[in-house]
């Protein structure tokens, strides 16, 4: 039986909302403590649990057809992947931070210094685009004593809410790379793997659709729809049905996560009343 075989990282901040993700989109597992591998009961697919710097290694040989792991991972590596999907968590940022008490101004700053860094094919990247030659000591792990030990001027390391910077002494000076979990996939899969990627990805887009919506339902005067359902106009139009105190109706649509505070007082405004908001479990459009 043919089955897509999913690398995820077997500990660490993508580990647990990976783990998530393949739940709200049908997949159980058995997973017990330590397990390296694991199959799905309810759709073909195995599980393996790996190192996030190892996935597009494994992608590449073939051993993984897909994974889900860090986008700076993937672009660091440089390995045959491709990203067939931003899954919009774990974002965080690869970033190039000096000591507080340098007078940073611009990136020519960086000119012959040295900085330290588990990234260097990115690095490298963005020194040649900015047109500066430094020095790169790739370490793996505590980047951030490097300038306090004497090994580097600089660091370019992955940062989140940016404390662990502070409390080192250090601050965020130059963005190099912008990153989020990713679900990324071999290049040449074969066509009953593809046929399987495809559906896990429909699932995906069904989970992440509901994700990012509510569910809306209120009672308003019937003179007021037209203008009600041009805010929320819905999916492709709202339901509408009558309610049994004449000039009313209970009107029902979906409103997106990001505009919904600003809808809602409209919404108000044009005299709804009883407003429900529900979450959305699945969305296929």
């Amino acid at each position: 039986m043919t089955r897509l075989r999913i690398a995820i990282q077997k500990s660490g901040r993508l580990h647990e909302q990976s783990l998530q993700l393949l739940k709200e989109s049908g997949l159980h597992f058995n997973n017990g403590k330590d397990q390296l591998k694991t199959q799905a009961v309810n759709f073909p697919a195995e599980l393996l649990f790996l190192r996030d710097d190892d996935i597009p290694q494994y992608i590449e040989d073939c051993v993984a057809d897909a994974g889900i792991l860090g986008e700076n991972v993937v672009l660091e590596k440089q390995k045959r992947n491709e990203i067939v999907l931003r899954l919009g968590f774990a974002k965080c940022r690869l970033s190039i931070a000096v000591p507080k008490s340098e007078k940073y101004t611009d990136k020519k700053w960086l000119q012959g210094k040295n900085i330290a860094t588990s990234y260097p094919n990115l690095v490298k990247t963005f020194l040649k685009r900015n047109n500066i030659e430094a020095g790169i000591h790739e370490i793996s792990g505590s980047v951030e004593i490097a300038p306090g030990i004497g090994l580097a001027d600089a660091i370019c390391d992955i940062v989140s809410s940016g404390s662990t910077l502070l409390s080192n002494g250090l601050k965020e000076v130059e963005i190099v790379v912008q990153s989020e979990a990713v679900l990324a996939a071999g290049a040449s899969l074969e066509t009953e793997k593809k046929v399987l990627l495809q559906e896990l990805l429909f699932r995906i887009n069904a989970v992440q659709a509901a994700q990012n919506n509510k569910y809306i339902l209120m009672n308003c005067p019937n003179e007021a729809i037209e203008k009600i359902t041009s805010v929320i106009p819905g999916m492709k139009s709202p339901t509408v049905m009558p309610l049994t105190k004449p000039g009313w109706s209970s009107l029902h649509s979906v409103v997106n996560e990001s505009d919904f505070w600003k809808k809602i007082n409209l919404l108000k405004a044009f005299g709804a009343e009883g407003i429900l908001v529900i979450p959305i479990e699945k969305m296929i459009a």
